[in-house]
């Protein structure tokens, strides 16, 4: 079992079994490592054990951690580290030593080894005889085994109460929770209340029946009460409990009881006991069975926050069915407006420009805008004017004939006949060169087209849905974008707010688009932290929901944790960024600002440099110092080289 030893400047060293999932170092003495030595805080430092990995943070701020000689104030621990806190050295060991075997000092700052040291004492009583401790380790590792295979809460704390009770010689085993150790949400909320009955189990590995009159209320109020195990050899004749009401009533005589503890509060106890054999439990043992309420506490404390999750995820499944427009999402006044001329238009025929900012949603406002509509059994047909070469876009539109240029080996139609009856949706059509904004308005205005290289037309009964991220009035004046052709696409126009302007909108999309796609991709993540809401709240996204929906992607890919956190986003949690020089600055920003137009270009390279008016090379090295990074100190200007 994971040990933290201190070596005091005399005597022997010390060793503190790591058995609960938080444990504190400090000169105090309710700490669970009390360090008497000079330099160190009251509570200085705390380890913690998140399931996986035991964890040392900072707890006064004014303290002084060194991990092998290095500053740090958090950092996960292996096996063999070397603490120094203040004055006081400690090792840290994920398994625990025989007592006979000698335990030498860690090197001193300077370098030397002193002598040899007498074997270590266990701190609060860890040792006991070594056939007890290795059955109670087989035990323990038996359970830890159960974990990673058996689901269910209920059968988790029957196999651990019948693995106690296998190792320690008890005749019955309990587990109580308080009845308001948790809040509705699953955490602890730390408020006191009446000890329930949880699970229980007899040594014949059956549920005990009636549990009225198993426990002894003195003891468990005791545990309860000071958060520290309690081990009574005979009951009967303690000088504590022998006047106890139900000491008296029950007999009892050997019983041991543990805490559980959840972030810091007592949130119940394990109780084991024997009521006809005395000084059955040995010391060595209530540290075993307090490793097992550690155990308890995770499982229970696991269960809870995956209850919680189940219960927001309903909730927001409950939400979104007030706060959808179909496939959209929304609830702030701005989207409101947005369903509203949505909800008039959609019936018509009439013609619809969608603006906003790239990554908004225009073509789901699009689709949406059609399956509302009286062409909802016809084709939706979608078509990017900024994807498709100039040379090729009027074949991509109108359709071709046989031998009309160069490849065209056979007649085809276009986009507007395969729309026929029902909606053409022309995406970015402010990338529409000039020469075909004349015969797309023809087309508009005569529902008739003709394709490349015939001179016979044909009839299109089609409904146009338009779409840009430019501001075609500012398109106008500068010549690029026909006012007619303008007029007669902006009948109706729906402007789509950016995301950073939809207020708490931005928190329901993201729950909504992991609860999707953590489904499709197999993650195991279940939601976000509360720190990683609040930075989603707070960046400005300034590719909007494409933004979001690509980072919430990726994050379940590689995250391997239960919940998102604001480094799996790739998000500033404080807002607070390190003061840089002002060349590296400018770097930084023109690097960050590179990529995030990138992103909302979904990649496309060409598309990022036209939009930056900049040299495609330009966006190629950028995206090769990303793949690369300089390191710390190098020059970062534009036009600096990397050094090896």
């Amino acid at each position: 079992m994971p040990i933290l030893k201190w070596f005091p400047p005399a005597g022997a060293p010390r060793t503190y079994v790591l058995y609960k999932p938080v444990n504190t170092i400090g000169r105090g003495l309710g700490n669970d490592v009390a360090v008497a030595t000079a330099g160190i805080a009251e509570t200085h430092a705390q380890i913690l054990f998140d399931g996986r990995d035991f964890n040392l943070e900072e707890v006064d701020r004014t303290g002084e951690i060194l991990i092998n000689g290095k500053k740090k104030r958090r950092a996960r621990l292996v096996h063999g580290d070397r603490l120094s806190l203040g004055d006081a050295e400690l090792q840290f060991s994920i398994f625990d030593e025989p007592q006979s075997q000698p335990v030498r000092h860690p090197p001193s700052a300077s370098g030397s080894s002193p002598d040899l040291h007498a074997s270590a004492g266990i701190a609060h009583g860890a040792g006991g005889p070594e056939g007890a401790g290795l059955a109670g380790v087989r035990k323990l590792h038996e359970f830890s085994e159960k974990l990673m295979t058996v689901k269910e809460l209920d059968s988790l704390l029957e196999a651990m109460l019948t693995a106690v009770i296998d190792v320690t010689g008890a005749e019955k085993g309990l587990l109580l929770l308080l009845d308001e150790a948790y809040g509705s949400d699953g955490s602890a909320s730390g408020q006191g209340g009446k000890p329930i009955i949880r699970a229980s189990r007899h040594v014949t590995r059956e549920a005990i029946a009636d549990t009225t009159g198993q426990i002894s209320d003195s003891i468990v109020r005791r545990v309860l009460e000071t958060g520290r195990p309690v081990i009574v050899s005979d009951a009967l004749s303690d000088d504590v409990f022998r006047t106890s009401e139900s000491v008296v009533a029950l007999r009892l005589s050997s019983v041991m009881c543990a805490p559980l503890v959840s972030q810091g509060h007592v949130t119940g106890a394990l109780y084991v006991g024997n009521d006809r054999v005395k000084g059955l439990f040995q010391r060595s043992q209530l540290d075993l069975l307090s490793i097992f309420a550690g155990q308890a506490s995770l499982i229970l404390q696991n269960a809870m926050l995956l209850n919680a999750l189940r219960a927001d995820k309903e909730k927001l499944a409950a939400e979104l069915k007030d706060k959808r427009f179909g496939e959209i999402i929304g609830v702030c006044p701005s989207m409101m407006e947005v369903f509203r001329k949505l909800q008039k238009v959609a019936t018509t025929d009439i013609s619809v420009l969608i603006t906003g900012e790239t990554g908004t949603g225009k073509e789901l406002i699009a689709r949406e805008l059609h399956r509302r509509s009286n062409r909802v059994n016809g084709p939706f047909v979608v078509i990017n004017c900024g994807a498709i070469p100039e040379n090729l876009i009027e074949s991509e539109l109108f359709g071709h004939v046989k031998g009309a240029f160069t490849g065209a080996v056979a007649s085809r139609p276009g986009k507007f006949q395969a729309a026929d009856k029902g909606t053409l949706f022309l995406d970015e059509i402010g990338e529409l060169p000039l020469n075909l904004q004349v015969k797309l308005l023809r087309a508009l205005q005569e529902r008739v087209v003709f394709r490349v290289g015939d001179s016979k037309p044909e009839k299109v009964d089609i409904r146009i849905v338009a779409a840009t991220n430019r501001i075609l009035e500012e398109e106008i004046k500068g010549g690029r974008f026909r006012e007619d052709l303008y007029y007669r696409l902006n009948v109706v126009n729906i402007f789509l707010p950016p995301l950073r302007e939809r207020g708490d909108d931005v928190l329901i999309i993201a729950k909504a688009l992991l609860t999707k796609y953590a489904e499709e991709l197999h993650s195991a993540v279940q939601g976000f932290t509360p720190q990683a809401l609040a930075a989603i709240r707070k960046h400005n996204w300034p590719g909007n929901i494409r933004q979001l929906e690509n980072r919430i992607k990726k994050a379940l890919v590689l995250c391997d944790k239960t919940l998102l956190g604001v480094e799996d986003l790739e998000l500033d949690q404080a807002g607070e960024n390190n003061i840089l020089p002002l060349e590296k600055a400018k770097e930084e920003f023109q690097r960050r600002y590179v990529l995030e137009v990138l992103e909302r270009n979904n990649g496309n390279r060409t598309q990022t440099a036209r939009d930056l008016g900049v040299d495609p090379r330009t966006i190629f090295r950028y995206l090769e110092r990303e793949a690369n990074p300089m390191p710390s100190g190098a020059g970062g200007g534009p036009g600096s080289t990397r050094s090896e």
